[in-house]
């Protein structure tokens, strides 16, 4: 009997141990989560018959530290969560594990080349729906100018020009000061406007307009300042339209001048800024701090294409284990919870960092010396037994 005991034991202690070692083995994994053996006594009827390892309990509530690694495309949970990824057989993991990549096929997939399950770009204000983060890897279209803010101070210093001569583009004694905006059309072709500030009064100042270095299109607009040298509402700004050329739509924009001023002193310009740009290539992606997946073109534009998803459970202690970095759920875990970081349950994002592992080495080193203690003992037990059956079997 003490036999059956004695070996049940080493049975289970090396259980015990291989749990141990795979702890200490993954103590540099990012994401791993150590786990520990739970024994129980083995019974025959009432009578105790030997150990077992009962359960191995996940610890997958304490996280890891946090490992700078300074990649636009890693990621930590601060907090409960996990992210969530579809594997090729269509089954969804679930893992701490934030590395992550653009494919060939320009899906988002983890480290394990699985793909990563997020929400759409929103829309009106909603969300879009849970699947697949795609990356456009193509060019992004141009967008056409529509206004150009300009915000400066029109000295009163300045000396109002006389009617005669009049204004004349290529003789600058017309004009006090010209500046350059730029715009694009429909096809993302660049173009040059310029502004041709004319004083005409105490308080006006006019602004004639060409394009792309050609005459003046004959329309201009009078920007009128109060006594405290403000332009009141409602004459802030002007629209032109003009031919772009090249099969481009025509020009319609609109230039704001509110905050522009009319005080002495210089001449300034504050803020000269269009909208619009061409069209631009895909240069790469990169991960936002609230889980927002945003590709980069070489225009400098930037667009969401999607967001994380982050999974919590109910009993996260009961996933399914399918690698030392990766579970899947059950009855025991109950259903997923998605949302995007920091909404609800899920932790927040740590941007260019990974977590690493929770073991902890003085401990897992600690059970290892007590696990090899119960083995020395039950092996004593099983060689003690022997030498008495020898001893019984000499007597005889």
């Amino acid at each position: 009997m003490s036999f059956n005991i004695a070996l049940s034991g080493i049975q289970a202690i090396n259980e015990q141990l291989e749990a141990v070692s795979n702890n200490i083995a993954n103590a540099g994994t990012f994401g791993f989560k150590s786990s520990r053996a739970n024994f129980a006594s083995v019974y025959a009827g009432d009578q105790a018959n030997g150990v077992e390892v009962a359960s191995l309990t996940q610890n997958i509530g304490q996280n890891g530290s946090l490992q700078n690694t300074g990649r636009g495309l890693d990621a930590a949970i601060q907090g409960r969560g996990f992210f969530t990824s579809r594997d090729a057989q269509g089954v969804m993991q679930y893992t701490r594990v934030g590395i992550f990549s653009a494919n060939k096929d320009g899906n988002l997939v983890d480290a394990a080349g699985r793909n990563v399950q997020g929400y759409g770009p929103t829309v009106g204000g909603v969300i879009g729906v849970m699947g697949d983060i795609k990356i456009p890897t193509g060019q992004i279209a141009a967008k056409a100018s529509t206004g150009i803010n300009f915000v400066g101070n029109l000295s009163a210093d300045w000396a109002p020009k006389p009617a005669v001569p009049a204004f004349n583009y290529t003789d600058s004694s017309t004009y006090n000061m010209v500046k350059q905006s730029v715009l694009f059309d429909s096809l993302g072709t660049q173009h040059t406007v310029s502004q041709y500030f004319v004083k005409t009064g105490a308080n006006t100042v006019a602004v004639h307009y060409a394009i792309d270095n050609a005459a003046p299109s004959g329309t201009s607009t009078t920007l009128t300042f109060d006594t405290l040298g403000q332009i009141p509402a409602g004459t802030k700004s002007a629209t032109q339209t003009v031919a772009a050329g090249g099969g481009a739509a025509a020009l319609n924009f609109t230039i704001d001048y509110s905050g522009t001023t009319h005080f002495a002193g210089e001449a300034t310009t504050t803020t000269n800024r269009s909208d619009g740009y061409a069209s631009g290539s895909f240069v790469g992606v990169e991960l936002a701090e609230d889980g927002s997946i945003v590709a980069k073109y070489s225009n400098e534009q930037q667009q969401v294409v999607g967001t994380l998803a982050i999974a919590t459970f109910p009993d996260e202690g009961s996933l399914i284990s399918t690698s030392d970095t990766s579970w899947a759920a059950n009855n025991a875990s109950g259903t997923p919870l998605y949302s995007t970081p920091g909404v609800g349950l899920a932790g927040k994002l740590s941007k260019g960092t990974l977590e690493g592992s929770n073991v902890d080495i003085t401990s897992e080193l600690v059970g290892l010396m007590t696990s090899q203690r119960n083995y020395q003992a039950n092996s004593k037990v099983i060689t003690t037994e022997n030498q008495m059956m020898q001893a019984l079997m000499q007597a005889l």
